[in-house]
């Protein structure tokens, strides 16, 4: 008889909890007792959840760092309306247990080599030959990192392939959208849409165990992507100058929508609007429908800190909700 290995996801609040797990993330803190504590979120293909390892001696920091393969004891509870596990015991796990970082990473519900295929597609229709260009040399400088990391290090997407797997999200969207209304650039906003999140293979560090990278802290992954842009207009010969350089300059750098969202301009083009309407569109779902995913019909999801920390019900009526990732 098979036994079911449990995922962190199957564990129920007030559960006692023993399985190995990624270390997603370990911050090391400093708790009201003058101690060092590490704020840790732990994953598996399931989903990632939080928890603290408490009074964390200086050998505790060393071992137990982000992208290690820990077996993890303690209890699912509750914690403010979120769920997190109150660690019993920590240890590193050895390689008979399985001790692979990638083997407890998320990943895109599609494959890589079926999403370049699509992509590919949309980029056959971007006619404007510029445009077309440096989408093309862009991707291609870029093709690996695209399609393997993850869209954010939370939030949404937030799972290797999620990159690209948000990007033709958007484009599937897009594709309806300009059918709809004839008025829209179509290889304007197709474009756009391709290259709007691409800077977040310089921003971010990878699949396993996401963080920011030095770039993508003091520089940020919209002014990143445009930067690659001019340096690609300048090795294609493109006039950087010429309006349509301009015009995919601004869809790409106003798609967060707002200033204060980081966006250096607000959109002042028809597809910078619907590029930042359709990115929204796109992220708010995924980070709901992933929400929804860990609770049951009749209750409400935790805070989500990317839909400003309101929290969700889910209906009893029998919804599902495949699993974004």
């Amino acid at each position: 008889m098979t036994t079911l290995v449990k995922r962190l996801f199957d564990y129920h609040n007030e559960e006692d909890v023993r399985l190995p797990v990624l270390i997603k993330s370990a911050e090391v803190r400093v708790a009201k007792n003058g101690k060092k504590f590490i704020a840790m979120i732990f994953q598996d293909n399931s989903g990632h959840i939080s928890g603290k390892f408490w009074d964390a001696s200086d050998n505790d920091i060393a071992q137990f760092k982000a992208g290690e393969v820990v077996q993890l004891s303690g209890k699912r509870e509750l914690y403010q309306g979120n769920p997190q596990i109150k660690i019993f015991s920590l240890r590193l796990a050895t390689q008979e247990e399985g001790n692979d970082p990638k083997s407890f990473v998320e990943r895109a519900p599609e494959a890589p080599s079926d999403m370049e295929e699509e992509l590919n597609s949309y980029i056959f229709e971007i006619t404007n030959a510029n445009w077309n260009r440096i989408v093309r040399k862009l991707i291609n400088d870029h093709k690996k990192a695209f399609f393997s990391y993850p869209a954010a290090k939370s939030n949404h997407h937030a799972f290797a392939g999620g990159l690209a797997f948000h990007t033709l999200s958007i484009l599937r969207l897009a594709k309806s959208v300009v059918q709809q209304y004839s008025s829209l650039n179509k290889s304007l906003l197709y474009a756009g849409a391709i290259l709007h999140d691409l800077g977040k293979t310089i921003e971010l560090s990878g699949p396993i165990s996401t963080d920011y990278t030095v770039e993508g802290n003091l520089i940020g992954h919209i002014v990143l992507i445009d930067e690659q842009i001019v340096l690609a207009a300048q090795q294609l010969k493109i006039d950087i100058n010429a309006e349509d350089m301009l015009l995919l300059r601004h869809v790409v750098l106003a798609h967060h929508g707002l200033l204060e969202y980081g966006s250096p301009v607000r959109p002042e083009l028809l597809e910078a609007q619907v590029l930042h309407d359709l990115d929204e569109l796109d992220a708010s779902i995924n980070m709901m429908t992933t929400a929804y995913q860990h609770v049951d019909p009749g209750t409400f999801t935790e805070r989500l800190f990317g839909m400003d920390n309101r929290r969700f019900y889910r209906p009893k009526n029998g919804q599902t909700f495949p699993d974004p990732h």
